[in-house]
């Protein structure tokens, strides 16, 4: 698994569904319990030994950034104040941050989750490469990320993580097709965005997470030089575009089941479900939810 040394976080967009909070909000800082949607994130590819982390941004955003910087200032503040339980969390997230080499690129227009991807490319050469959603984070007892490695180091294919979603949540997502290959194992056969009901070919949506080659770039390129060509720049250019181009070329793309829970933070009401989830389940602040919740009931 030491193949993949790099990762790439999409947090470019102007957070349409946030909105008005994303105007002045980085949506990848709103708290999941006592911590940013981010910091599970990072989290997660540090538990799979991933250090090298590229964010995609869009203009104008350092908030991001700004969360992993040290902040001297603040800590002489509190350490004069003695507010040493601040302090030591500010001390905690200091050595987390240390185990990553942080990078940005900016995605200077909203065109599209593969474009914001496309940005990336100078930063990660001609290597495979983790990809993860800022949208979704996974509660589960083997990181997602780790999963998913664990099925690219034997077959050197791109793979996609997969969730199976109630009949309601299907026009949501990407939906996929697939041939079934082993236990939670399958060969991806078609790609779906956001169908309906009647048209989605299987009830397995795609969870932000991806592990991905080179040549994904090859066709984002190509799919962008023919947006321009066709002078549509208002166009998306989209990932899920992409990855259906490699299926019809004959390309091999692995799917796999993930084993835990998909917490969506996509809107506001999938957002203020996975928060009120992780609050009720912290070690710190759980009882005393669910006793207040107990009141106001």
């Amino acid at each position: 698994m030491a193949e993949i040394k790099k990762a790439v976080i999409l947090c470019a967009g102007i957070g349409t569904r946030f909105l008005p909070l994303s105007k002045t909000i980085s949506r990848q800082l709103l708290p999941l319990a006592d911590k940013p949607i981010i910091h599970y994130l990072v989290e997660e590819l540090g538990e799979a030994g991933i250090k090298q982390i590229v964010f995609v941004l869009p203009p104008g955003s350092s908030q991001i950034l700004s969360y992993f910087k040290q902040e001297p200032t603040l800590e002489k503040i509190l350490e004069k104040r003695n507010g040493q339980k601040a302090l030591l969390e500010l001390k905690r997230l200091q050595e987390f941050q240390k185990r990553f080499s942080f990078s940005y690129v900016i995605q200077k227009k909203p065109l599209g989750d593969g474009d914001a991807l496309l940005q990336a490319s100078p930063k990660l050469g001609k290597e495979p490469f983790a990809l993860l959603f800022c949208d979704d984070v996974v509660e589960s007892r083997i990181p997602c990320v780790t999963q998913l490695l664990k099925v690219f180091k034997t077959s050197k294919r791109p793979v996609v993580a997969l969730y199976r979603v109630s009949d309601e949540r299907i026009s949501a997502h990407g939906v996929v097709g697939v041939e079934r290959i082993a236990k939670r194992f399958s060969k991806i056969r078609k790609i779906v965005e956001k169908p309906s009901f009647e048209q989605a070919p299987s009830d397995l949506a795609i969870l932000g997470r991806y592990i991905l080659t080179p040549e994904i770039f090859d066709y984002l390129e190509a799919m962008s030089k023919e947006t321009r060509k066709k002078n549509r720049i208002g166009k998306g250019i989209m990932l899920s575009s992409a990855l259906s181009q490699m299926l019809d070329d004959g390309k091999i793309i692995y799917g796999y089941e993930v084993e835990g829970k998909w917490l969506s933070c996509g809107d506001k009401i999938d957002w203020l479900k996975s928060h009120l989830y992780l609050s009720l389940k912290h070690p710190q602040f759980g009882n005393g939810l669910k006793r207040y919740l107990k009141e106001i009931i």
